[in-house]
C-alpha cells in the first residue's frame, strides 16, 4: 500500500550529487522542519520525465517557492551520478536531485512501478506530493499519463 496524506516519510539515506562526487542526505535532513515539494519519476534521461515532467519544475521553480515552499526535490530510481548530469542537462540549479539508487525510499513508501518486462528494472511511479515538516499534505499520483504530477497542478495546490 502506498502512503497516504497525514503520513509522516521514513527516515532513510539516499544520495545526491556534491561538489566531490555522491554524497548522502538523509530524508530528515530534507524534509524535517520545512515545506517541501517531491516529485518523482520513472527515470532520468527517459523521453517523458526530460521532456515534460522536468521542465515544468524547473520553470515554475521561482513560482513554487513563492508560496512558501522551501524546497524542490526531485527524486528517481538512479544513481548519483545520473541524477547529477541530468540535472545539468535540464538547468535545474533551484532543484535538489535524490538518487533512491536502490528504490530503498520508492519501496518503502509503496511507490514501486515495476519495468522489468521494458527491461528497465523495479523503478518509481511518476508522483507529486506537498510535505509539511516530513508529513505527506497532498499528493497526486499519475497512472500512464504526465497530468496530475505536474508543476502546474502542484501549483494549483498550494
Amino acid at each position: 500500500m502506498s502512503i497516504q496524506v497525514g503520513e509522516k516519510l521514513p527516515s532513510l539515506t539516499l544520495k545526491t550529487m556534491g561538489d566531490n562526487g555522491p554524497e548522502e542526505i538523509t530524508t530528515d535532513s530534507i524534509f524535517d522542519g520545512k515545506k517541501v515539494v517531491l516529485f518523482a519519476l520513472p527515470g532520468a534521461f527517459t523521453p517523458g520525465c526530460s521532456n515534460t515532467h522536468m521542465p515544468g519544475f524547473v520553470i515554475h521553480a521561482d513560482a513554487i517557492k513563492a508560496k512558501g515552499v522551501d524546497s524542490i526535490v526531485c527524486l528517481a530510481v538512479n544513481d548519483a551520478f545520473v541524477m547529477g548530469a541530468w540535472g545539468e542537462t535540464q538547468n535545474a540549479e533551484e532543484l535538489l536531485l535524490i538518487a533512491d539508487g536502490s528504490g530503498t525510499f520508492t519501496s518503502a513508501i509503496g511507490m514501486e512501478l515495476d519495468l522489468t518486462a521494458a527491461g528497465l528494472g523495479v523503478r518509481s511511479q511518476r508522483y507529486a506530493m506537498i510535505v509539511v515538516n516530513g508529513v505527506v499534505e497532498a499528493i497526486n499520483l499519475d497512472e500512464g499519463t504526465i497530468e496530475k504530477s505536474t508543476a502546474e497542478a502542484i501549483l494549483e495546490l498550494l
